[in-house]
């Protein structure tokens, strides 16, 4: 299969590590134009030289706070008032602190949500009228399996994370019949520096060795391994492309068959 995003212009949030760099390179190698989203100038500026230009796409960036969905919407916005088309957007940021229900205040929700929810929210209305123009969109969203299952010592997440995909699958819906899909990736245990965090996290808690933690989560996968945040781009990739263009409103595991339902 070729996978062909020459012509297409990709916005990637949470670009500049993970599975948000690896999506962009990714797109980039399809040809997409990128533009990469992310706080952290320095960084953007790195990988923006590291994604290929096989049709000299001009890639571009914005600088952001993802924790500041106000600011995030204005500069997009002003980014799109500019008359810049934004055909696939792929919706990515670090998820929240682990840590159980029992142990999470009220404040920790809100945060997530605007950070999570309301951002995707906002950059879709966003984005939607140039898609509808085009007769072509992809929103992509980067969840979690939690959707499925709910991920012990991971409560604020596995709450958002499903307000998440709830909201996904009604906006599917909505603007199908626009060439516009919405689609959600759930990733397993992906080795980034989310997943470090968590396995240090439950180190200390637990009273356990790293090493501990970390072989009885490969041990949970079938695959009995973690995934490579390349695996879960190439997901990406493709749901973004044409080929996919009669798949909308589903969640996508990209697991190794760790999740316990179809």
């Amino acid at each position: 299969m070729n996978i062909n995003l020459t012509g297409r212009t990709a916005l990637v949030c949470g670009s500049t590590q993970g599975i948000g760099k690896e999506a962009a390179l990714q797109l980039a190698k399809s040809g997409a134009r990128v533009v990469l989203a992310s706080r952290n100038k320095d960084k953007l500026r790195n990988i923006k030289e590291e994604l290929e230009n096989i049709s000299q796409q001009n890639h571009d960036f914005i600088c952001a706070d993802f924790n500041n969905y106000k600011i995030l919407y204005k500069k997009v916005e002003e980014y799109v008032v500019k008359g810049n088309a934004i055909h696939i957007l792929v919706n990515n940021t670090g998820g929240p602190n682990p840590g159980p229900l029992m142990e999470s205040e009220s404040t920790q929700f809100i945060e997530s949500f605007n950070k999570h929810l309301i951002n995707n929210h906002n950059l879709s209305l966003l984005l939607i009228p140039g898609m509808k123009a085009e007769s072509f969109g992809r929103i992509i969203n980067v969840i979690s399996t939690s959707v499925k299952q709910p991920i012990p010592g991971l409560g604020v997440s596995n709450t958002i994370r499903g307000a998440v995909a709830s909201w996904a699958k009604t906006l599917s819906l909505e603007i199908a019949s626009y060439g516009i899909t919405v689609n959600n990736i759930l990733p397993g245990f992906t080795n980034t520096n989310r997943l470090k965090t968590i396995i240090e996290e439950i180190s200390e808690k637990r009273n356990r060795s790293i090493n501990d933690v970390t072989m009885e989560m490969r041990n949970s996968i079938p695959s009995k391994r973690f995934a490579e945040p390349y695996e879960t781009a190439a997901a990406i990739v493709f749901l973004a492309s044409d080929q996919a263009s009669y798949i909308n409103g589903i969640n996508l595991p990209v697991d190794g068959g760790r999740t316990q339902s179809l």
